[in-house]
């Protein structure tokens, strides 16, 4: 793949000087054109040590208005990273909707390097691949514009630029260890190019010993990228959305309806059983941070099915310095700016924490997809999407453990009369509330088929009979008990 690149290209000073105004004028016109849009692009800057990435990203910040753009490095991590999943670091750093956000390094460093140095195998190596592969066409999907620039260097080049460097006194620790293994790291490059140039962001090779030419051919391929991209806005392509039918299950038998909503618990039993198990996690939470083990705890269920009572039992057995709650809601302006999953990346603990999510990522499937917020295409995908992220907390160690309220429509509708009666509960009922009830059956399908998609074996749906609160408190509770003891006696 490397003889692609232009080998030998050469631009004098002339030519640059006579090109570049015109190229960054339109780069900025097109840039204004983007800030209208809902197109977040993102511009990787990779290559081989020594091709001046430094500098083609300090000509890119000349040339672009700083107001509408991000440039993020990303090297060795921070204890902060180190402490959550790899990726953390980079959902964090994506650009919003309309601004550019330029990737000094990428989720390509990381593997690459490890892969040449023996820390991971090739198999390992493939899989990391293809999860690139699959975070880059979920950014796509959603509308993101990726541009990967690959900087090739020969061998007898990179050592000029070395000497050089040497020469002004200004040696780079960093190209002297990699050059040492020039060939390396080109076999593993080349196979990690070849096995993500993918239609929707391909790979743009450069030749970048010339840096007249590297800098135009960049700003030309970034100019061509926009304005491309730009054109198509009105009529996008989409992939025919699938239609509802064909998730459906059987109506008639949900997974919901085997849910033993008739279970209870006695006041005595209650009150004993919770201690015990509050006892219990309080333990085994202080455990978990002793391993640097992080948990997340998901609620879901049917309004007024007790999530709040019941996340308040498990706060309660826990030390506060360990746990945050996070009760989610419609979503800010600057999250909408973003893929629906970047304000749940932004959450996740760090080692040895709890966070509690009061409703989460799960709403793109539920109310969104009931609502008409998402449309049928965002939100079937919306399932693999899921399961990805989820797979990548299970892999870094962290314990989740996602609960589904359940109760039926005749309690719920029993708990919102109870409320409109009660003082102190009148503001947990709103005109929303019932107009979801409105929508119980829509909403029941919705659940079945968010169970049936995303109950993993390394996440699976813990689904309680909540028609009696306290039975309700004490199954929470004792479920995540017994699963961060079950996840700390396997270590």
């Amino acid at each position: 793949m490397f003889e692609a690149a232009e080998l030998g290209k050469k631009i004098g000073k002339q030519e640059y000087d006579r090109e570049e105004p015109e190229l960054h004028t339109r780069l900025l016109k097109a840039q204004r054109r983007l800030a209208e849009t809902n197109i977040p692009v993102i511009v990787i800057v990779s290559g081989v040590e020594g091709a001046g990435k430094g500098e083609v990203v300090n000509c890119l910040n000349k040339w672009l208005d700083t107001r509408g753009i991000e440039t993020s490095a990303f090297w060795e991590e921070s204890d902060e990273e180190a402490e959550r999943p790899a990726y953390w670091r980079f959902w964090r750093r994506l650009p919003g909707r309309g601004t550019i956000g330029i990737m000094f390094g990428s989720w390509y460093t990381r593997p690459i390097i490890d892969f040449v140095y023996g820390r991971i195998d090739n198999p390992e190596y493939e899989r990391q691949l293809h999860r690139i592969n699959e975070f880059e066409h979920m950014l796509t999907q959603d509308d993101g514009l990726i541009v990967k620039f690959w900087f090739h260097l020969s061998r007898k080049d990179q050592q000029k630029r070395l000497e050089l460097d040497k020469k002004e006194g200004r040696p780079s620790p960093i190209l002297k260890k990699f050059s040492k293994r020039y060939t390396e790291f080109e076999h593993a490059s080349e196979h990690a190019l070849r096995l993500t140039d993918q239609g929707e962001c391909p790979w743009h090779l450069v030749e970048a010993e010339n840096r007249h030419y590297r800098d135009l051919t960049v700003g030309r391929i970034l100019l061509e990228s926009l304005e491309s991209r730009l054109a198509g806005i009105e009529t996008p392509a989409q992939a025919p959305a699938v239609e509802s039918h064909e998730l459906e299950q059987d109506r008639e038998n949900t997974i919901l309806d085997h849910v033993e909503l008739d279970r209870t618990i006695t006041d005595k039993n209650y009150h004993r059983t919770l201690k015990k198990h509050q006892r219990e996690l309080y333990g085994a939470t202080w455990k978990a941070k002793k391993k640097q083990r992080s948990v997340i705890a998901v609620f879901e269920g049917w309004d007024a099915a007790g999530k709040g009572g019941a996340i308040r039992r498990l706060t309660a057995a826990m030390d506060a310095r360990l746990y945050k709650v996070i009760s989610v809601a419609a979503p800010t302006d600057e999250e909408k700016a973003h893929h629906y999953l970047w304000r749940f990346w932004r959450h996740l603990p760090r080692a040895g924490y709890v966070t509690i999510y009061d409703r989460s990522w799960y709403g793109r499937v539920l109310v969104e997809r009931v609502e008409g917020f998402a449309a049928p295409s965002e939100w079937q995908r919306a399932y693999q999407e899921i399961n990805d992220f989820e797979e990548q907390l299970h892999e870094h160690g962290i314990i989740l453990v996602k609960f589904w309220l359940q109760i039926d429509a005749d309690e719920q509708l029993r708990r919102f009369q109870e409320r409109e009666k009660t003082p102190w509960k009148e503001y947990k009922i709103t005109d929303e509330d019932w107009r979801n009830r409105e929508k119980w059956d829509d909403y029941r399908d919705a659940v079945n088929d968010m169970v049936a998609h995303t109950s993993t074996e390394y996440a699976p749906w813990n689904l309680i009979p909540a028609n009696d609160k306290k039975l309700a408190r004490v199954e929470v509770v004792k479920t995540v008990s017994r699963r961060i003891r079950n996840a700390l006696s396997d270590d």
